[in-house]
């Protein structure tokens, strides 16, 4: 039996805590504000899932247990990911998973993480979870299959106005109370919405394109009181096979949109999320007009129970090779701190990989 200890008693602490449960794994939840850990018990937990579980612990951080778990999960706003997963890694865990986006777009000791695991020995995984669900398997498959042809195209959009976020921390009024609200801080529509070029990159690689090594990107922002963030993010991507495509991101999209299309010489595969309630979706076309439909049915804490299988099963296997590891994680954040790069100067940012998990990598 797995023993987990879960850093953040927010929404994603809760969800990680359930699915640890759902796994048969020994949960320890943590936060640094006893309130919050109160609201847990009392509020999010039993309405999300119907009842209490006794069977969590709860810790102030200051009283946590160090050591001895076999897997660490990182549920805090963005900029602290990094630090805690650096103390993380110090417990030698068999695995830490750390939620998207994976640090902050100024990539402050990302590299030095990066290190730190590979020195351990600890796998590190992050919270990508669509690229691991099994519509995206599907997708996969189709792509890998030959049955489309040559890939000629691969667009990913995730437009969702980001009201339901909210929705589901009551206790925050607005992005001004959060760090959804600074994008230096990992939110707006760049960090929040990640999911889209992470998909965009997992696809990449699926189909034999390679890694990004291009960004051309507009950023719409909003200034104002508190607030800095990007409500629209648009992305266009080169890797370094020479394969082209288009990512969007915003916060405003109401009802939601999130999508994906390959298009290939011979048919295409898409990709939506949420088709209908509690269904995500796959189609398939073919030159021909032929046509197919493969629909998923999941709940909410499937997303995150189908993570920890996917990151189970991968222990036992290769670790490096997961659509979730760290490397597909700090892939991301470079094409997120690329696009900030490029909307500031006006230019396209291309990325150096020799140079690590830096700043220094965008040129």
């Amino acid at each position: 039996m797995m023993k987990v200890k879960v850093l953040g008693a927010g929404s994603i602490g809760n969800h990680l805590s359930n699915a640890s449960r759902a796994m048969g794994w020994d949960v320890d939840l943590c936060d640094v504000d006893p309130a919050a850990l109160a609201r847990t018990r009392n509020e999010i937990y039993p309405g999300r899932y119907g009842k209490w579980d006794e069977g969590i612990r709860l810790f102030e951080v200051k009283d946590a247990p160090k050591g001895g778990y076999d897997l660490i999960f990182i549920g805090t706003p963005p900029d602290w990911h990094v630090p805690l997963a650096l103390e993380a890694v110090a417990e030698k865990p068999k695995a830490i998973l750390v939620e998207k986006p994976f640090c902050t777009p100024d990539l402050k000791d990302a590299q030095k993480l990066f290190a730190a695991a590979k020195a351990a020995g600890v796998a590190v995984f992050t919270g990508y979870d669509h690229v691991v669900g099994k519509a995206a398997d599907k997708m996969v498959e189709i792509a890998t299959s030959g049955s489309l042809g040559a890939i000629e195209t691969l667009d990913v959009e995730f437009r969702e106005f980001w009201g339901g976020i909210f929705a589901a921390h009551p206790w925050l009024s607005g992005p001004g109370d959060t760090y959804l609200g600074y994008w230096k801080r990992g939110g707006g529509a760049s960090g929040e919405h990640s999911h889209a070029a992470n998909l965009w990159q997992h696809f990449a690689h699926a189909i034999g394109a390679g890694r990004v090594v291009e960004v051309q990107a507009a950023l719409d922002f909003v200034s104002g009181g508190k607030v800095e963030y990007d409500k629209l993010c648009l992305l266009n991507l080169k890797t370094e096979s020479g394969f082209v495509g288009r990512v969007v991101q915003d916060v405003v999209t109401n009802p939601p949109c999130k999508w994906s299309r390959i298009q290939g010489a011979n048919g295409y595969a898409e990709w939506q999320c949420g088709f209908k309630p509690g269904v995500d979706a796959v189609f398939e076309g073919g030159a021909k007009g032929q046509t197919a439909e493969h629909l998923f049915p999941k709940t909410r804490p499937d997303d995150f129970i189908q993570e920890l299988k996917h990151i189970e099963a991968v222990l036992a296997a290769d670790p490096a090779q997961s659509g979730i590891s760290i490397a597909r994680g700090l892939d991301t954040m470079l094409v997120v701190a690329a696009a900030h790069k490029s909307a500031r100067e006006g230019r396209t940012v291309r990325i150096d990989y020799t140079a690590g998990y830096t700043e220094a990598a965008l040129i």
